[in-house]
């Protein structure tokens, strides 16, 4: 795992100064070496930072370089298959140096050229240079794990792993994309490849980006697709819960591979206790931990943690995450390059500073619940969409006007309600919005243009099942853009690799391919699949409808004490962004049978964020 960073131009540039102080302002991301590296003719600098997890010597040292091609790389993430890619390379002619995943990458780059990408498996992001050819190659895994951010302008791509490593170029403009700020307010995230910068793009997912640099221009690609949505059901349910404990024990154990300290996070939930099973198959005694929270034992997952643990005979860990101030949010909003809305990051970044100082990867349950169907709002809008079918959407979207309009803020059940205005045939709600067109419009003026429900409305993909509909978008949306961003950017803070054996890109073409939507989610379960591999591998004892995961009190830190006050100074402060109207009118509201915690942790999120990069 590492920081990487970058630029090259159609001619020969001479301030270096910014790509070294770029490289350092990732330090986090690797504290072990880092590297710096020019072309002869000083088009193209690639830089690094290390977090030594696969040969830890001075042989995996980066960038990398291999002469006989021309070829060098500044790599971002893990190879999985790299043992085996290496068999198969070896045996076509190539020899290796070193013992090094990114070593491989490059010589399945010489063999396949840009088609290699199709060989890997693997969380990564990495930008190879072919002097020969003359071109940079910039490539993203297929789910989005590794964050890659760019920037093109006068016949020069620059790029890096956060924006912070960008924003260290006295060159780049900084100034917020309206668009993206319409999309955070709307849906807590920026989606796709928007930035919240005008002028700085994300790779998206299971792309690739090929610069020219004899003239300066781009092309962009998508070089792996989700297997099409069908309707067929043959394959029998025994068989599906066969293949999908090979498939994961087969992913598990590639991803145990490391010459670090490795560890699972065990909540005691489905995801991350199906994980520790296929870990403790493959490692006797592996490391695992729980988190719990000192002074709110209603979060403690412990006793759930445990009896797995036991089960298992793990090496087991209960940590406590100590008192939590509110001067975390100024922390994390530096780290976060892009605001999000998210408060689950509090969390996720304490367990991954406790866990650090135990082991340098984990393996964690991510992605478990938009392959499988396991959040609440999958169950929740069949039943919907099963009680309305037969009234009119005419009457439907009055009386969603209607409840919009009469229901404050924050109140339980707003957006649900709201929900009756759309179409379930072929569009869906986004049930977990934090904020309606009319309330952005307050939030930020009359002549705010809000724009983030037909930019959502064109991502969702055009397949008839309402099931296949959520999860697919959940997938190309929610789970890049918050839930892996929220990981990435967290344990990098803490300097810990987390990995996510259900990413697997075989577990996924599976999870979409072949598993039929009832076994996913029905209107009375979730998770269906997943808890026929529970009821095979987990003890008789285990609660598979149990979830919950490490999550903190914000609705009732924010009713009133030192988070009330930090994060009312912050919004109600005379330069902040926001309409102090509609900012007291979410405090005043939250608690009085409202929960506005999450807009308020979000707004608090981006004003600090805007302090800190924008001034």
């Amino acid at each position: 795992m590492c920081g990487i960073i970058g630029v090259a131009s159609s001619r020969p540039l001479e301030d270096h100064a910014w790509l070294e102080a770029g490289c350092t302002a990732m330090a986090h991301r690797g504290p072990d070496d880092s590297g710096f590296w020019w072309s002869a003719d000083g088009r193209v600098g690639l830089a690094q930072r290390r977090l030594a997890i696969i040969d830890l010597s001075p042989g995996g040292h980066q960038p990398m370089h291999r002469e006989d091609g021309g070829l060098s790389i500044t790599f971002n993430g893990e190879i999985y298959n790299y043992r085996e890619l290496r068999d198969v390379l070896t045996a076509k002619g190539h020899s290796f140096a070193s013992a090094s995943d990114t070593e491989v990458l490059l010589a399945a780059y010489r063999e396949w050229g840009a088609d290699c990408l199709a060989h890997l498996n693997g969380m990564f992001a990495f930008a190879l240079y072919d002097r020969l050819a003359g071109k940079l190659l910039l490539a993203r895994d297929r789910a989005g794990e590794k964050p890659l951010f760019y920037t093109t302008s006068d016949g020069m791509l620059r790029f890096a792993s956060e924006l912070k490593g960008l924003f260290c170029d006295p060159s780049l403009e900084r100034r917020l994309d309206s668009k993206a700020l319409d999309c955070f307010l709307m849906m807590g995230f920026v989606p796709g490849e928007k930035s919240i910068l005008s002028g700085v793009s994300k790779l998206p997912p299971a792309h690739a980006l090929s610069y020219e640099i004899s003239n300066g221009t781009t092309n962009v690609w998508q070089y792996w697709r989700l297997p099409d949505a069908t309707s067929a059901d043959t394959i029998d349910d025994q068989q599906l819960v066969d293949e999908l404990e090979t498939l994961l024990l087969s992913s598990v154990k590639q991803q145990l591979v490391a010459d670090v300290p490795v560890g699972v996070l065990l909540s005691g939930g489905v995801d991350s206790s199906l994980v520790t099973a296929m870990a403790a198959r493959a490692f006797p005694r592996i490391k695992t931990f729980t988190v719990g929270l000192r002074g709110h034992e209603g979060y403690d997952e412990g006793n759930y943690a445990k009896l797995v643990a036991r089960h298992f005979g793990t090496d087991h860990t209960e940590l406590q995450a100590g008192d939590t101030t509110p001067e975390i949010l100024g922390v994390l909003a530096r780290q976060y390059d892009e605001p999000l809305c998210d408060s689950s990051m509090i969390p996720t970044f304490l367990v991954s500073q406790l866990i650090r100082q135990h082991c340098t990867v984990a393996l964690g349950g991510d992605g478990a619940d938009e392959l499988f169907g396991g959040y609440r709002h999958h169950q929740r809008l069949q039943i919907l969409q099963s009680r309305i079918r037969n009234i009119p959407l005419g009457i439907r979207r009055s009386v969603a006007a209607a409840g919009s309009a009469l229901l404050p803020t924050g109140f339980r059940g707003r957006n649900w309600l709201g929900a009756l205005s759309t179409d379930f045939e072929t569009k869906l709600p986004f049930v977990t919005g934090l904020f309606t067109s009319k309330e952005r419009c307050a939030l930020m003026g009359e002549r705010w243009d809000p724009v983030a429900e037909q930019v959502l409305a064109d991502r969702i993909p055009p397949t008839t099942n309402l099931l296949q509909r959520v999860t697919r978008t959940d997938f190309q949306n929610y789970l890049p853009d918050d839930i892996l961003v929220k990981v990435d950017r967290a344990s990098m803070l803490a300097s810990l690799e987390v990995r996510a054996p259900f990413l697997d890109f075989r577990i996924l073409e599976f999870a979409f391919g072949k598993v039929p939507p009832r076994l996913k989610a029905n209107q009375m379960e979730r998770k269906i699949l997943l808890k026929r591999l529970c009821a095979r591998v987990l003890p008789p004892q285990f609660d598979a409808n149990r979830k919950q995961g490490f999550s903190i009190p914000l609705p009732t830190w924010l009713k009133a004490g030192p988070w009330r006050k930090f994060v009312s100074d912050v919004l109600l402060d005379s330069g902040c962004t926001f309409d102090k109207r509609a900012i007291a009118l979410l405090l005043e509201g939250h608690g009085k049978r409202r929960n506005n915690s999450e807009r308020l942790f979000g707004l608090t999120i981006f004003e600090l964020w805007r302090r800190a990069y924008l001034g």
